[in-house]
């Protein structure tokens, strides 16, 4: 399992612009070949930052998606609502819950 762990901030007047890309498109990614898991976290102090986990079959899935019409289509939305560079990584599932 390939896991993507995205940082985005947003200018805090671009956050309820940026929820509703998610909501809207939310289904699609996760519906996307490869897409395993996808959720959205808001960091508890700064409620402009968001972080997205997702989970893909393996690293090509995601690079599949990373050059899909779809992605063009909701990254050119999203990042035009940021107020800094997002960040992103790629880790491995050690341990799971059961």
């Amino acid at each position: 399992m390939f896991v993507r762990i995205v940082k985005l901030s947003f200018k805090p007047t671009k956050v309820d612009d940026f929820i509703t890309i998610f909501e809207t498109n939310k289904t699609y990614i996760r519906n996307f070949e490869g897409c395993m898991f996808l959720e959205l976290y808001r960091d508890k102090t700064h409620s402009n930052i968001f972080f997205t986990y997702s989970y893909w079959s393996d690293e090509a899935a995601l690079n599949t998606y990373r050059h899909s019409n779809l992605f063009t289509s909701v990254w050119t939305e999203t990042k035009q609502l940021f107020n800094n560079k997002p960040e992103a990584w790629s880790v491995d599932k050690l341990v799971s819950l059961p």
